[in-house]
């Protein structure tokens, strides 16, 4: 059987208080990229008010809650983050162990496309069986990275940074993590502004290691022979572009 859980992925569960009335979905609202009063999964990110990212995430529904699907290492400072804007709100915010997130490289299994892109296959969260063999095999984490990158996809602090890179510099139009329609959320101003004046200068490219400029790079795979960059817009080669982020726009989710 061929692995698919990741295991570097951990989901945080925001859930209303029993007799509570609170509105999970306007919380979050109020705080992310995208738009979560819409069709769920979708890929968010969580900025600091100038607009780089902190987090980024896909938001699942869950009841009268919602599941966050994020890196496992960052996790509890996500939920940490979230509970700071939380105020008085009756909302419980916590990881759940008891979950797990999948992936596989293709679609149509009935499992849900990955909302960033079409091309990057199918996720979906079920229950954690401590009997299933696949809870005792490494899992997908490696296969999944590998194929990500082979898309161009960059996520995650060790890519995006923690708080060094602004939203739109992380390619968030072309993949579907950030709606300029919803309302505020943090870090929206700054975000609104180069997207109207059509400034994004920089951007977030996979390259090989070889052509990696180690001054501009932000996380590197030798053993896959590739660098995540911070490259200037004009210095990025049509080779380097991934098909979504061309003219043809077809492959996008």
């Amino acid at each position: 059987m061929t692995a698919t859980r990741l295991f570097d992925r951990a989901l945080i569960r925001l859930s209303p208080r029993p007799d509570s009335t609170e509105s999970v979905v306007d919380f979050l609202q109020g705080l992310v990229t995208a738009d979560v009063a819409k069709a769920l999964p979708v890929w968010a990110g969580l900025l600091t008010p100038q607009g780089k990212a902190l987090f980024d995430f896909i938001v699942w529904p869950a009841g009268q809650g919602l599941l966050l699907d994020c890196e496992a290492e960052v996790a509890d400072a996500l939920v940490k983050r979230l509970s700071m804007y939380r105020l008085r709100k009756a909302i419980d915010i916590a990881r759940d162990d008891h979950l797990a997130v999948h992936w596989r490289p293709h679609v149509g299994d009935g499992a849900a496309p990955d909302p960033r892109l079409h091309a990057l296959g199918e996720r979906w969260i079920a229950a954690v069986d401590a009997t299933d063999p696949e809870e005792a095999e490494p899992g997908a984490d490696a296969a999944w990275r590998a194929y990500r990158l082979a898309q161009g996809v960059t996520e995650g602090r060790a890519e995006l940074g923690d708080g060094e890179t602004l939203w739109l510099e992380c390619n968030a139009i072309e993949l579907n993590g950030v709606s300029f329609t919803k309302g505020c959320y943090v870090g929206q101003e700054n975000t609104a502004r180069m997207n109207w004046r059509a400034k994004v200068n920089r951007r977030l490219v996979v390259v090989p290691l070889a052509r990696s400029d180690e001054k501009r790079r932000r996380a590197a795979y030798p053993e896959l022979g590739l660098a995540v960059d911070h490259l200037r817009v004009e210095d990025i080669t049509p080779d380097l572009m991934p098909h979504w982020l061309t003219a043809d726009t077809s492959y996008q989710a």
